[in-house]
């Protein structure tokens, strides 16, 4: 997908888009650097978008393994469908509310990481929160968690924008949030590495 035709997608829809941008590869480097994958992994991934994580993400899955990608947003969601084929991949335009559900109907139990791509300040606390308790069940102490948050940290409250840092909400669920800042990406992000 091209950048203009991205660029359009996220002014069309922001709140599905996230992003003004696709993420650059040194972002998709340091979201996928934390995890540790072996043959018959499952991995989700949040916010798909147009395949960046995505194809980081099966470029080093082994096989054997799983990706199950939720993605919302119908133009990104059917380019993904084009774009990749891979037996690993399970592209689920659902949202992530359904993540729960999804892993018990396909028999995983646990979780060996989970990838966020999802705009957190564009979620009412109380969702945010939900989020966090819907994978939380199936991660153990070897899951790792990443997700990443402009470095401008927005937050729509209503119908106003203020500052917003996950960082906070991220130290009351897990025992070890590690941060990293990319620069070179568009716009610079922090990414947040978290284990129970």
């Amino acid at each position: 997908m091209s950048f203009k035709t991205f660029a359009a997608e996220a002014l069309a829809d922001y709140k599905t888009t996230g992003a003004v941008a696709p993420s650059s590869r040194y972002l998709a480097r340091a979201m996928l650097a934390p995890l540790t994958l072996k043959p018959g992994c499952v991995v989700v991934e949040l916010g798909a978008g147009t395949g960046v994580m995505t194809q980081a993400l099966l470029d080093k899955l082994p096989a054997r393994s799983t990706l199950l990608a939720f993605e919302i947003n119908s133009r990104f969601h059917d380019f993904l469908k084009k774009k990749i084929s891979d037996q690993r991949l399970v592209l689920l335009k659902r949202s992530a509310e359904h993540l729960k559900e999804e892993l018990q109907k396909r028999g995983h139990q646990r979780v060996d990481g989970v990838v966020s791509s999802l705009a957190l300040g564009f979620f009412a606390d109380p969702d945010r929160r939900a989020l966090l308790e819907s994978f939380l069940p199936f991660m153990d102490e070897n899951s790792v968690y990443t997700q990443y948050q402009y470095i401008q940290g927005m937050e729509l409250n209503g119908r106003r924008l203020r500052r917003f840092s996950v960082r906070p909400l991220l130290r009351e669920y897990f025992s070890s949030v590690q941060c990293k800042t990319i620069w070179r990406n568009i716009p610079p992000a922090f990414v947040f590495a978290c284990r129970k």
